[in-house]
């Protein structure tokens, strides 16, 4: 499988590379990563890295790193995340500290929903969220994403959003 690069407007969604990993760990090391089951110590993080690389191979989607095309700059991960630990294909995102409130998630996570939708003829994919992270649930509003009380959950807690293919 060849790892697709996505171009939004103003983004390239592109493959993980391994000068990635230090910006990623520093996140999972951090107070923020609560919302995705952390903080995590830099084995836990290395090992969610490779997750979301594996995935391509196993699955066929999985992480794309988001870089601001403009500059470069990488500001954070969009994913389709899948596998024992997902009970259904999961559309995820996390931004790095300073880029938040700019629509990269936004943008990012349209595009490759988009994508999936197209290219692995989805009929839908649902988003996990902690109750409290009510940024990211504004995030998946913005994308069309309506809670479906009756998915089931990753985590015990969690609230699900669903995004169709339509």
């Amino acid at each position: 499988m060849t790892i697709p690069t996505l171009e939004t407007l103003r983004l390239i969604l592109r493959a993980p590379r391994m000068d990635d990993f230090p910006a990623y760990a520093a996140l999972m090391a951090s107070p923020r990563a609560v919302y995705m089951g952390g903080p995590f110590d830099q084995r836990g993080a290395w090992g969610m890295f490779c997750h979301d690389v594996a995935l391509w191979s196993l699955y066929g989607h999985g992480a794309l790193m988001i870089d601001i095309k403009e500059t470069g700059t990488c500001v954070g991960q969009v994913g389709i995340n899948h596998g024992p630990l997902f009970p259904e294909k999961e559309l995820g995102w996390l931004l790095y500290d300073g880029f938040e409130g700019h629509g990269y998630a936004t943008e990012a996570a349209e595009a490759l929903r988009d994508w999936a939708f197209s290219n692995l003829n989805l009929p839908t994919l649902v988003s996990y969220f902690d109750p409290e992270n009510h940024r990211s649930m504004a995030v998946s509003a913005r994308l069309g994403g309506v809670r479906d009380e009756s998915a089931p959950v990753q985590d015990e807690g969690d609230v699900v959003y669903r995004y169709t293919n339509s």
